[in-house]
This record gives structure tokens, C-alpha cells and sequence, in this order.
């Protein structure tokens, strides 16, 4: 009597991104979206306030050092304004990135014992970073008001430029993530290399500061145009980033193909290496 073994074997085709899978497993998404929301918010004393502080405090500390002791400009209006409007963008994206990083060694267990699109595990765990921007836009509409500044029609970009800065997380967090199943070093590398990427970028300081002949190459940095793009909306009288959104916009083009393709390759080794 012959018995009859049915094998799941990776797909001989390396698909860009099976978009109908990735359906069918929609449910499993948002389960896990919810699962890592909940617990970054039960597990924490403050709970949510840690979203509201944390931005407050890095804009006050930014506006201490670079606006009164360094008496830099801050683009007419209050330093403080200035680098929260800036941190709106970097910490999504950040954010995102050190919770996906690190997302398929926390759940290995998964990884090694069901079948499912792996590329979920960093999605979902990125999910949590739009909510802390959700709050944080909160935050800036008390800020702004606070501080007598008006609200433009720009601010109704703000979710499509917000889920831009996602779309740049993702290209970057999903390669991390799957790299680091193999080598480890690279979530610890994370931290470093995100706070180099701040300091790269126009958050604390006023894009005025770059030279005008270093703008061009300034902007390849995918941050610069993000960051820029927030200002333009929140900020009255601030020019439209054209050219570092168009580098903002190619960089999401060419590296979310790219992280993808390198994480299919890859992933049919997980179960083995982890």
C-alpha cells in the first residue's frame, strides 16, 4: 500500500511579492499587528505617555543644545516646533526598525513550526510604530496651538507622507530582519547605526546649515526628503522638498523590490539556521 507524503517546497519562480498569499494570511497579520501593540503598551509602567514623552523630551533636550546654547536657526518658528515636526517622520521610522529587525528571532517558534509568508513577522511588527505616530500627530495639533501657529491645508498630506515613511522603514527592516537570523550582531548594530542615520538627517538642525553645493548629495539620505516634506506641511511659509522627495521616492522604488527579493531567496533557510 502506498502512502502518499505531501512536501512544501519554496517556489521555483522567486516572486516579487505574492500579493494574494499575503491575503489569504491577512487575518494572521493583524493578529500578530495586535499582539505586539498590546504587549508594548501592557509591559510598560507609563504605558502610552512613554509615546507622548518621548518626543517632547528629544525636541526640548534639541531645542536646549542646538536652539539657546548653539543658536542655530529654526526656520521662523520655536526651535521646539521645528524638531517635533521633525521627529514625527524619524521615529516612525525608527521605531519601526528596531521593532522589525529583531521580529523572526523572537518568533522562531513560528518560524520553525507553521507555514505562513514569513515577510508578515516584520510587517506586523512595524504595525505599532504607526500608531506612536498617530499619537504624536496628536500631540503637535496641542503644540501648535499652544504656540499660536496655524494649521495649513498641507497638514491633509500628513497621512500620505506618513505612510511613505513606513513604506522606507519597511525596505530597510525587512533585509535587517532577515539578516540577522543569520548573523545576530546586526540587531545590537541597529541602535548605532540609526543614531548615525539622525545626525545624517535634518532633525535637529535646520537643512539651512548644509552648503548649498552639498544639498544635491545631502539628499540622497531618504530621511532628508521625509523630514523636509513634514516641515513643508506643518511649517508656514516652507518651501515644497522637491528634489529630496523624488530621492525619497526612488529610494522606496528600487530597495522594497530589493529587500523583498533577498528575503525570499533567503527564507526557505530559516527553519535551519535559527
Amino acid at each position: 500500500m502506498s502512502m502518499m507524503h505531501n512536501r512544501i517546497l519554496p517556489p521555483k519562480k522567486i516572486e516579487l511579492l505574492n500579493l494574494p498569499e499575503l491575503w489569504r494570511y491577512r487575518d494572521l497579520l493583524w493578529t500578530l499587528a495586535q499582539r505586539d501593540i498590546k504587549l508594548r503598551y501592557r509591559q510598560t509602567f507609563l504605558g502610552v505617555v512613554w509615546v507622548i514623552i518621548q518626543p517632547l523630551f528629544t525636541s526640548a533636550v534639541f531645542a536646549i543644545v542646538f536652539g539657546r546654547l548653539g543658536n542655530l536657526p529654526s526656520e521662523s518658528v520655536p526651535y521646539e516646533v521645528l524638531t517635533f515636526v521633525a521627529l514625527l517622520p524619524w521615529n516612525l521610522v525608527s521605531q519601526a526598525i528596531t521593532r522589525a529587525s529583531g521580529s523572526l528571532v523572537r518568533d522562531m517558534r513560528m518560524v520553525t513550526r507553521v507555514f505562513f509568508p514569513r515577510i508578515i513577522i516584520p510587517i506586523a511588527s512595524s504595525v505599532s510604530a504607526l500608531i506612536d505616530f498617530g499619537i504624536s500627530c496628536i500631540v503637535l495639533l496641542v503644540i501648535l496651538a499652544i504656540y499660536d501657529l496655524p494649521l495649513s491645508a498641507r497638514a491633509l498630506f500628513v497621512p500620505a507622507f506618513g505612510f511613505l515613511a513606513w513604506l522606507v522603514s519597511l525596505s530597510v527592516s525587512v533585509l535587517i530582519a532577515a539578516f540577522n537570523v543569520y548573523y545576530r550582531d546586526f540587531q545590537y548594530a541597529v541602535a548605532f547605526a540609526l543614531q548615525g542615520w539622525m545626525y545624517l538627517s535634518p532633525v535637529a538642525y535646520s537643512i539651512s546649515l548644509v552648503p548649498e553645493h552639498w544639498r544635491l548629495a545631502y539628499a540622497l539620505n531618504p530621511i532628508v526628503g521625509l523630514v523636509e516634506a513634514f516641515k513643508w506641511m506643518l511649517i508656514p511659509d516652507y518651501s515644497f522638498p522637491a528634489s529630496a522627495l523624488t530621492f525619497t521616492l526612488v529610494f522606496v522604488a528600487v530597495f522594497i523590490p530589493v529587500s523583498i527579493l533577498v528575503f525570499q531567496r533567503i527564507e526557505k533557510y530559516f527553519a535551519d539556521v535559527i
